[in-house]
């Protein structure tokens, strides 16, 4: 049972809120209180002081899952179709098995220990800085060693406190602001994974609708029927709406596969403009398969001598800031939707979060499935409910049995996927209304912040052009005297990010 609204004082203004709601319901529908086992997992995962339940968490934690899954396949294709420096190339049931395993590991760590709905994997973007700008440098142990590298760093500045100081100093509209840009970046994935977003290869526009401006393929029509049959029931306010969308369309997907034999979007290398764009929807003939974990501990340091210790540094310099302020902005954006986070927009166990990402990093690079951070696609299952860690547990070990059903994995194509991800990128965005546009030097910076994510594909790119721009045009206009010493600094360092291009060419030189 809830504690009695007078004790609610303890609780943040969106906890509060939660807690009338379920008290509420509580009133019209008495329910059984947990015991035993139950009641422990409850207390200690918090789940009815949340205002959810095991049920809530656990249809959260699968749907995180569902829309999660992709990685295993993906990171693969990422990483193991490049050689280093030495020619050597990562194998894909290597990467497939480690990338769930990690993943596995990494979700159920931060359920334990930050108890917040968030789940861990590849980080995509980093991993694609891995295989195109690192190993035709070094090799890739070498390239998963500056991988651990950055990790350790980043657990350095969360357990000294700095990560949290940087994270406190953020104000409450850029924090805002970067929820609202990651829903329009997710949605903005979610487009594109589906095909109905697409790039022209023209200069103007860079891009259009479907292929040549209209939609014509099949999975596209049925990430179009999955976000319509999902937005009806989120409207709808059917329990397990997303659940319900993604199963439902994912048995449709098989069907029409089954039918129309579309097959995947390249075959033997060539393009099929009408095929699926990740994984093809159909029952795999062999469901099971042992995990290769053979990569695990596979990493080496030797970077630093092979290319130099200043060239080494600018690499692990950018891996820092991408991994430390994708996290920074996901986790912000991930428990405002949650409405975990307080009237500053800080959340629960905020350091143990941060440590624990960091520990993601060096996870990711130990295994060679390159660093594990939070996925934004955690939010499909904040979406469902999902309020506590006791969802993550679910997932991650859904990830781990992934190691095992890896072909199985694959069933679930982007384009069902993807529906999820723009229906919860609409959610995120109504954080917009708690932004007060009134000043031009609070909006400049918000709209950059927001703007740039989904523009440049980057969530560090939105931090960082919207520090720039608050620090500059908030002190240049005369409203700098609140501007903190440390959103500075890190201002300043976001600016050597944006320039890291001819600074390495010129330590290359």
């Amino acid at each position: 049972m809830a504690k009695p609204l007078e004790l609610a004082g303890e609780f943040t203004p969106f906890q509060r809120k939660e807690l009338a709601i379920s008290q509420s319901t509580a009133t019209e529908t008495p329910t059984t209180p947990p015991t035993g086992l139950k009641s422990r997992l409850d207390s200690y995962f918090e789940i009815t002081r949340r205002g959810s339940t095991f049920g809530t968490e656990m249809r959260g934690g699968i749907v995180t899952f569902v829309t999660m899954a992709y990685i295993v396949i993906l990171n693969p294709i990422i990483l193991s179709g490049h050689p280093d420096v030495n020619g050597d190339m990562l194998a894909f049931p290597q990467v497939a098995a480690v990338t769930a395993l990690t993943a596995g590991v990494m979700t159920i760590l931060f359920g334990l220990i930050a108890r917040l709905p968030f789940g861990f994997a590849a980080g995509l973007g980093i991993n694609s800085f891995l295989a195109v700008s690192v190993v035709g440098q070094v090799t890739w142990p070498e390239a998963m060693g500056l991988v651990v590298v950055n990790g350790l760093i980043i657990v350095l500045l969360a357990a000294t406190g700095l990560r949290r100081l940087i994270f406190e100093a953020v104000p409450i509209q850029l924090k805002l602001a970067i929820t609202v840009g990651i829903g329009l970046f997710i949605a903005f994935i979610g487009l594109v994974n589906a095909g109905f977003v697409t790039s022209t290869g023209a200069a103007s526009p860079p891009v259009g609708l479907g292929v040549e401006g209209s939609v014509a393929t099949v999975p596209t029509l049925v990430f179009i029927v999955t976000l319509l049959i999902t937005g009806v029931l989120v409207a709808r306010k059917v329990k397990g709406a997303l659940l319900i969308g993604l199963v439902g369309s994912t048995v449709i997907a098989v069907i029409v596969e089954a039918v129309m034999k579309l097959g995947p979007s390249f075959v033997d290398g060539k393009p099929n403009p009408g095929g699926w764009s990740l994984s093809v929807p159909e029952l795999p003939a062999q469901w099971v398969s042992l995990p290769d974990l053979s990569l695990v501990g596979d990493v080496s340091f030797g970077s630093f001598e092979r290319i130099g210790a200043l060239a080494a540094l600018m690499l692990v310099f950018t891996l820092v800031f991408t991994n430390f302020f994708d996290a920074m902005g996901t986790m912000t954006g991930l428990s405002n939707e949650a409405k975990l986070a307080d009237a500053n927009g800080d959340f629960p166990r905020l350091k143990s979060a941060l440590v624990v990402e960091g520990i993601g990093a060096v996870a990711g690079g130990f295994s060679s499935s390159s660093s594990n951070t939070v996925f934004i696609e955690s939010g499909a299952g904040i979406g469902e409910g999902a309020r506590t860690g006791f969802a993550n547990i679910v997932t991650g070990l859904l990830f781990l049995i992934a190691m095992f059903f890896t072909p199985l994995t694959s069933i679930v194509p982007s384009e069902v996927a993807s529906a999820a991800l723009v229906i919860v990128g609409a959610l995120m965005m109504t954080q917009i209304k708690d932004i007060d546009f009134s000043e031009f030097s609070v909006l400049l910076p918000v709209f950059l912040t927001i703007i740039v994510m989904p523009l440049t594909y980057s969530i560090a790119n939105g931090i960082g052009a919207g520090f720039v721009a608050w620090v500059l045009i908030r002190s240049l206009s005369g409203k700098g005297k609140g501007i903190s010493p440390l959103l500075w600094i890190v201002a300043a360092g976001f600016l050597l990010y944006f320039v890291r291009g001819p600074i390495e060419a010129m330590l290359g030189a």
